[in-house]
C-alpha cells in the first residue's frame, strides 16, 4: 500500500480514513490514567478496540501496567512489541492454542482466565512439561450470563486451580457489561456497586480460604467511572475511552473524554435534494450499536449503509452539499470501526505526524 508522507494536510489524504487527532488521544490517554490513579486503581486497557503496538506503547508510558487482550493471537502481537503484562480476557483452549501460551509465557508473562477445570489441567501439563507457569484469574459471571461462573462457584474451583502445578491462581475478573445502557445514572452505579460487590466478597473469601487474590479486574468504558472507584477493585480495563465514540457517549452517558477517533469521507453521490453518498460503508463503519455521527453537522444523519454505499439523510439546511465535499465523522462504536482498517492515520494540527497499523488486526484464534 503506498501510504501519504507525513506532513499531508488532513483535507489531501484519500478517503475513507480512519484517523486519530493525536493532542485529543492524548488528552483521554492522560484523563484515564489519572482517573485510576486518583482511586488507587491499576489500569489495563483492552486493546481489542485499537489492535496497535503504537497505541500500546503510549498507553503504557502513560501509566497503563500492561494490556487486556481478548484474543492468544492479540497478546502475540503485543508481546513481539515488547509489552509483558498481558491478560487474555478469554479461553485457551486445543492443543495448538496451549502450544501457542508456551511459547508465549517464554517470552511475556500472560494471564490467563479461567471458569472450568477442563480449560485449566491440559494447560497445567504442558507448562509443567515446559518448566514453566502461568499465572491464571478465575472469570466470575456478575450477571451478564456469557461466561464465567456464579460467585458462589467460585471458591472451590479456585482450590483445585490453586493446586495444579503448571498454574499460579493470583485472583479474579468480572465484566458488569449488562449493566452499561442502565439510563438513570444513579441507578446505573448502584447496580456496578452491586455487581462489583459480588467480585470483592468472591476475593474476600478466597483470602480467608489462603488463596491468593491480589488481582480483582473488571471494568469497560461504558462503566469505567463506576468501577474505578469500587473498593475492593485492583484494576479496570477500559480501553475504549482513549477514543471515546458515540456509544459510550449517548448509550453510556461517559462524560470527560474528546473524541479522538474520526473517519473521513468524501460525497460521491447526490441523488435526491435530501439524500447523499458517501464512499464509507458497512465495510468502513459500523451501525450496529449506535449511527455515527456528523461532525459539527447535526442537519446530516448517517441513514443507512450498504457494503461501499453510506447513505446520508439532509436537513433543508443541508441540502447544498456537493460531490467532493469532505465529511467528518465520529465513530458509532470504535471498537467495530477500527478492526476494518490496516492503519490509523495520526493528526496534528490537521497535518499527518504520523502512520500507525493495526498489527493486531484478524488475529482472531
Amino acid at each position: 500500500m503506498n501510504y501519504p508522507l507525513l506532513g499531508t494536510p488532513k483535507d489531501s489524504l484519500d478517503t475513507p480514513a480512519l484517523c486519530i487527532d493525536l493532542p485529543r488521544f492524548e488528552a483521554n490517554v492522560d484523563a484515564a490514567a489519572a482517573l485510576c490513579r486518583q482511586h488507587g486503581v491499576a489500569w489495563r486497557p483492552h486493546a481489542k478496540c485499537h489492535k496497535s503496538p503504537d497505541v500500546a506503547r503510549r498507553v503504557v508510558e502513560a501509566g497503563a501496567i500492561g494490556l487486556t487482550c481478548a484474543k492468544l493471537g492479540e497478546a502475540e502481537v503485543f508481546a513481539a512489541a515488547g509489552v509483558s503484562d498481558l491478560l487474555i480476557a478469554n479461553y485457551v483452549v486445543g492443543p495448538a492454542k496451549i502450544s501457542r501460551l508456551v511459547a508465549l509465557a517464554q517470552k511475556a508473562d500472560p494471564i490467563i482466565c479461567l471458569d472450568h477445570l477442563d480449560q485449566a489441567e491440559p494447560i497445567s501439563q504442558a507448562m509443567v512439561a515446559a518448566g514453566q507457569r502461568v499465572r491464571a484469574v478465575i472469570e466470575i459471571d456478575l450477571g451478564m450470563e456469557r461466561a464465567g461462573v456464579p460467585p458462589t462457584a467460585a471458591l472451590p474451583l479456585a482450590r483445585r486451580l490453586a493446586a495444579l502445578p503448571g498454574l499460579r491462581l493470583v485472583g479474579i475478573m468480572g465484566y458488569e457489561g449488562h449493566l452499561l445502557l442502565v439510563e438513570d445514572q444513579r441507578e446505573k452505579a448502584a447496580r456496578i456497586a452491586e455487581a462489583l460487590g459480588q467480585l470483592v466478597a468472591t476475593k474476600e473469601r478466597m483470602l480467608a480460604a489462603g488463596l491468593d487474590c491480589s488481582i480483582v479486574s473488571c471494568g469497560g468504558t461504558g462503566s469505567f467511572p463506576f468501577a474505578v472507584a469500587q473498593p475492593g477493585i485492583t484494576e479496570v480495563q477500559a480501553g475504549g475511552v482513549i477514543f471515546m465514540d458515540a456509544f459510550y457517549r449517548h448509550r453510556c452517558h461517559i462524560a470527560g473524554f474528546e473524541y479522538a477517533l474520526t473517519l473521513l469521507t468524501t460525497v460521491v453521490g447526490r441523488p435526491a435534494p435530501d439524500r447523499a453518498i458517501i464512499d464509507a460503508g458497512r465495510k468502513t463503519m459500523n451501525i450496529e450499536l449506535h449511527a455515527p455521527l456528523v461532525r459539527h453537522r447535526p442537519d446530516i444523519v448517517v441513514d443507512r449503509l450498504s457494503a461501499e454505499h453510506g447513505c446520508l439523510k439532509l436537513a433543508p439546511t443541508a441540502q447544498d452539499l456537493k460531490v467532493g465535499d469532505r465529511l467528518e465523522l465520529i465513530p458509532g462504536y470504535g471498537d467495530f470501526t477500527t478492526v476494518l482498517h490496516n492503519c490509523f492515520y495520526v493528526l496534528q494540527h490537521d497535518r499527518l505526524v504520523d502512520i500507525w497499523p493495526l498489527a493486531a488486526r484478524g488475529k482472531l484464534a
